[in-house]
């Protein structure tokens, strides 16, 4: 990849990957207003809020994310099979996709939930306390995969170590 497009392609993946960051940081905020508010009104607002912010940014976010840093890893020296560090990451936004678009169904069922009545205290509780535990669960994740970005542990998968010694002049 050429330089220049190579650090578009960077600030493209930097900047979706933050703001899914901050983006879940804000949907742990509401989860939390959710569980913790005595206001009806608060209550409500925050899971409609919830369902919105999930479908029309988190995920969104988390797509693009997991798109750029594809490309990324293609058309980069650190590849997508030559280190550790760089399939872990993958693996790991992967999996942090598939639960969010599975988690999406219970932020349905609550804003579902509010829409039809008031919540009363400890209702859907268990579900309320689930959707601030998987929220803080996924910043905790995603913070962990900006990490493997910074720090870039050392280790070359076989495949790497092949790669570089096919490559490396005799």
């Amino acid at each position: 990849m050429p330089p220049r497009l190579r650090k578009i392609a960077l600030t493209a993946h930097v900047t979706f990957s933050v703001s899914w960051i901050g983006a879940v940081a804000v949907f742990l905020a509401l989860a939390l207003a959710g569980l913790n508010s005595q206001d009806s009104e608060t209550v409500r607002a925050a899971y409609l809020s919830m369902e919105l912010t999930g479908w029309l940014v988190i995920v969104p976010l988390g797509l693009a994310a997991l798109l750029t840093g594809l490309v990324q890893s293609l058309g980069t020296v650190w590849g997508l099979a030559r280190h550790y560090w760089v399939l872990i990451k993958l693996m790991m936004t992967v999996l942090a996709t598939v639960v969010l678009l599975v988690h999406m169904q219970p932020i349905g069922h609550m804003a579902d939930a509010v829409r039809q009545a008031t919540l009363s205290d400890g209702e859907l509780g268990g579900m309320r306390i689930q959707l601030v535990a998987d929220a803080g669960a996924a910043l905790v994740v995603l913070l962990v995969v900006v990490a493997l970005s910074v720090f870039k542990p050392r280790g070359t998968t076989r495949y790497g170590r092949r790669r570089l010694r096919d490559s490396t002049p005799s």
